[in-house]
């Protein structure tokens, strides 16, 4: 499949979901407040954040064609049906995304906040975690936690990479902290994560999300998963991981 088929095909299955938003390099997504009030008459609760770089600012691991449609498709769509499947939901409405997905269960009622207000969050985690001129070691305090709990950043990477390599379909694979700030590795399908009590085996906090679903990858690496794997690792922005770790 070359990259116009499949441009087309994304466009193709998204357009009945969602309309995506024109958006330039790192400009505010269209799906505000303000504009999420005029297209549907709902005023909105969760908005996309701006990227912090530029779609062509993580080349040559993550190409500018992939970050584009990734992100002003993809998690724009998550972001919009969020917000319409939360408005007018008494268990849900008024509460941050963290306490939604704490409180999320698998019954089919709770199906499409489930999905959407997973791809929100794991979206908005993601582009936090990469920068440009990132990868390398980790540094600080989370470079001594991941020492502790594996031995090595190697040994880390290493499981993170079969946890994500070993994900059937589309998912995640994540660097998490305990309740004691103990890290683990898991995986989780779709659009799950670890915040999610009800779902998960074992409930922490994401420090490291690694998507696998094919719209994050199969542009440039095609099907070959573990290409992209290690490509991610070149991104990996260790001051925001260090932030999100010492705010535990």
């Amino acid at each position: 499949m070359n990259k116009r088929t499949f441009i087309k095909l994304t466009g193709m299955a998204t357009a009945g979901a969602f309309v995506a938003p024109t958006l330039t390099f790192c400009t505010p997504a269209s799906n505000s407040k303000e504009d999420a009030a005029s297209e549907t008459g709902i005023a909105s609760t969760f908005t996309q954040p701006q990227l912090k770089y530029g779609y062509g600012d993580l080349e040559p691991h993550i190409d500018a064609l992939t970050m584009e449609v990734h992100y002003s498709k993809h998690h724009a769509g998550y972001t919009k049906n969020l917000n319409g499947a939360v408005a007018g939901n008494s268990r849900f409405e008024g509460k941050t995304i963290e306490e939604i997905l704490a409180e999320i269960s698998s019954t089919a009622d709770d199906k499409a906040i489930r999905n959407n207000g997973g791809g929100f969050y794991n979206h908005n985690l993601y582009w936090d975690i990469m920068a440009p001129n990132g990868g390398g070691a980790p540094t600080g305090a989370i470079a001594l936690a991941i020492e502790n709990s594996f031995g090595s950043w190697d040994a880390c990477k290493e499981s993170l990479t079969k946890a994500a390599t070993g994900v059937f379909g589309s998912g995640w694979a994540w660097l998490c902290a305990d309740q004691n700030k103990g890290l683990y590795i898991c995986s989780t399908p779709n659009q799950d994560n670890p915040l999610m009590n009800n779902i998960v085996e074992q409930k922490g906090s994401p420090l490291i999300g690694l998507d696998v679903w094919e719209h994050a990858y199969y542009l440039k690496h095609q099907n070959k998963r573990a290409d992209y794997i290690s490509a991610f690792f070149e991104v990996l922005n260790w001051n925001a991981i260090n932030g999100r770790f010492q705010a535990l």
